[in-house]
């Protein structure tokens, strides 16, 4: 028989407590419904921090070049 069409397989074969398993699945909609999926306006906003904080440290250094 095989496991492809039987449900009663948990999807983590670690774990055969079919509460933990009812667990996880609660903690994983809870994220999901209080942070949103993340998605492509996170990556971009990700990228904007990433390249401020760039731009600020080569600004800095090229403020102390121009000091000493």
């Amino acid at each position: 028989m095989s496991d492809l069409g039987d449900f009663n397989v948990p999807t983590n074969p670690g774990t055969n407590d079919p509460y933990a398993l009812k667990a996880n699945h609660d903690v994983n909609q809870h994220n999901l419904h209080h942070h949103g999926a993340p998605g492509l306006w996170r990556q971009i906003s990700n990228l904007l921090i990433t390249v401020a904080i760039c731009a600020a440290i080569i600004g800095i250094i090229i403020l102390f070049n121009k000091i000493f």
